[in-house]
């Protein structure tokens, strides 16, 4: 088990100090200085006020004139009505700041590592999007327009029960929780999140959780290598607590690891399942959680999740200032499509899919899927053709050239490919490249060297395309899948800057008909996703609606307009 650095967690609060009555309210004058500062100042006639002056006759009226001086100014004072201030918001909201081209980008907020409780500031939150102008038709001006996010914004506010069980669970030390994550880092980052409702539910202690090698890409990286861990501390210590390794009092040669968890458990089921086995033995391991919490949660739990996925899990420093640097190199140049493309060997082999690049390749993929069938997932009884019109394929690049056309993207657009390399290499994305010759990789983003620590690093690579995508001004997956999700719920928390969901199972059919003229087609596609571009789209209480894809209403407030 890969043990992570012992860091140093310094004080953190999320809970708003309320207003005290403060004497600062006052007009500030030498007066009200004198009487309410906290320093005491020497008069420079101690004498002046003393009773036995009659070596200064005029010291008595002095004193009452000061006297009387004191209580008109008292009573104007009472009489005035003080300064107004807008109302304490019950809820942790922000807003975007607009740097400069030059600036840092703003999802380094929260670099300052002190003590103050700015949960707000602690969002990974993107640079601005770039404004609608130039000489552009109606459908690339639409294409380019961000969603009307509603006025919802942020909104952490935790119950009172919640707030008052805190301080006792925040401060465990007798029951400790280890999660092993496994997969790729969006499919890690959804069972760390888990992992902290989950030490919450069993009142226990977490461990930083433990990154399983992944198989697939030979990743050894470790929690510290990919997530900022005193910042991961910091943000959740009223929360839980999280501490960097096992005290030795509860090192044990031998123990059980719990992978045999059910699909869509209960809280109720996790603290019947664990929670007296963690009291009697002080300690659990709980390994395989992807997917298996329930994401219908109390309204308690589901805050929680998007505080972990927002706030609490920053990339560690050196994968922030990379992808800063690239980000900046896309923003600075103008408005850019971040698309998410899921053409590399595996997701062929696991989806069932073709490549659609012709026998030779789509061979290779049937030889590996035929050898290891435990990779496929699911509905295995569906053929190739089913189980395309059914969604369940990534669009390859003809058919995201064909899509981006068709919603009004202009052929200069800018566009940000993120994800691992394509099968089929240069071959795979020609299509895509003959549409919209500005397409760029962050292989092609970075200067000599600057990659050169994350070659084998696939958690790290895919951080970056994280920071990256999350500042386009739109963002296209190809398929479904973590990064996805991640990105719809993170752009939609981030004041729901534009996220484009192709509908698959809608528009695959009409690819196929010859007898639609371009301009049609055209129409048909942007009808066809009007209503899903970003703009705020309840959760609902959909069994499988995860709150971090979908934060409204539970992690995101409406405010009137005015308030920010």
């Amino acid at each position: 088990m890969a043990k992570a650095r012992n860091l140093k967690t310094s004080a953190f609060t999320t809970n708003p100090q309320p207003l005290t009555p403060s004497f600062h309210l006052l007009p500030v004058t030498p007066l009200t200085a004198l009487l309410f500062s906290p320093k005491t100042h020497r008069l420079r006639n101690p004498k002046l006020f003393s009773s036995s002056s009659n070596k200064h006759p005029l010291a008595l009226p002095i004193f009452y004139l000061s006297l009387l001086f004191f209580i008109t100014f008292l009573g104007i004072s009472f009489l005035t009505p003080f300064p107004s201030f807008p109302p304490l918001l019950p809820c942790s909201h922000f807003s975007s700041p607009t740097p400069s081209p030059t600036s840092p980008v703003p999802a380094t907020n929260g670099e300052e590592d002190d003590d103050r409780p700015r949960l707000s500031a602690s969002a990974m939150v993107p640079l601005p999007a770039h404004g609608v102008f130039g000489n552009l038709s109606e459908a690339e001006r639409e294409f380019w327009q961000q969603p009307n996010g509603e006025n919802y914004r942020p909104c952490l506010d935790f119950s009172l029960g919640y707030r008052r069980l805190s301080p006792r669970i925040s401060e465990e030390k007798r029951r400790f929780l280890v999660v092993v994550a496994s997969g790729g880092l969006n499919q890690q980052r959804n069972q760390i999140v888990d992992a902290v409702v989950i030490a919450r539910i069993l009142k226990a202690a977490l461990v930083v959780p433990v990154l399983q090698i992944n198989l697939i890409w030979g990743d050894e990286s470790e929690f510290s290598d990919i997530f900022d861990v005193a910042h991961f501390k910091r943000t959740l210590q009223a929360d839980v607590r999280i501490v960097s390794s096992l005290p030795s009092t509860h090192l044990m040669s031998r123990q059980n690891i719990e992978s045999k968890i059910p699909h869509d458990v209960t809280p109720q089921w996790i603290l019947s399942r664990f929670y007296n086995q963690l009291k009697r033995e002080g300690l659990l391991v709980l390994k395989g959680l992807d997917s298996k919490l329930s994401k219908n949660l109390p309204p308690d739990l589901q805050k929680l999740r998007c505080k972990v996925a927002f706030h609490a899990l920053r990339f560690a420093a050196p994968i922030r200032e990379l992808g800063n640097r690239l980000t900046k190199r896309m923003w600075i140049e103008g408005p850019y499509i971040a698309l998410h493309l899921r053409l590399e060997k595996d997701v062929w082999v696991r989806t069932g899919c073709l490549t659609g690049l012709g026998p030779e390749y789509d061979d290779v993929i049937t030889k590996v899927r035929e050898s290891q069938p435990e990779y496929l997932t699911g509905r295995l009884n569906m053929s190739y053709t089913q189980r395309k019109l059914a969604g369940l394929c990534p669009l390859n690049a003809l058919e995201i050239a064909r899509f981006l056309k068709a919603l009004g993207a202009p052929r200069g657009a800018r566009i940000y490919s993120a994800g691992g390399e394509a099968f089929g290499g240069n071959r795979a994305l020609q299509p895509l490249v003959d549409e919209f010759p500005n397409l760029v990789t962050k292989e092609m983003l970075a200067r000599d060297g600057e990659l050169s620590p994350y070659m084998n690093k696939a958690s790290a690579l895919a951080a970056i395309d994280y920071i990256v995508s999350l500042s386009s001004d739109v963002f296209v997956p190809s398929h479904g899948g973590n990064m996805g999700r991640a990105m719809q719920g993170h752009r939609a928390y981030v004041e729901h800057r534009k996220f484009i969901k192709p509908n698959k199972r809608a528009m695959l059919p009409l690819f196929e008909d010859n007898s639609i003229g371009d301009a049609e087609f055209g129409s048909i596609m942007r009808e066809l996703h009007r209503k899903s571009q970003g703009q705020p789209e309840p959760r609902g209480y959909r069994r499988n609606r995860d709150v971090i894809a979908y934060p409204v209403p539970e992690c995101m407030c409406k405010h009137s307009t005015g308030i920010f």
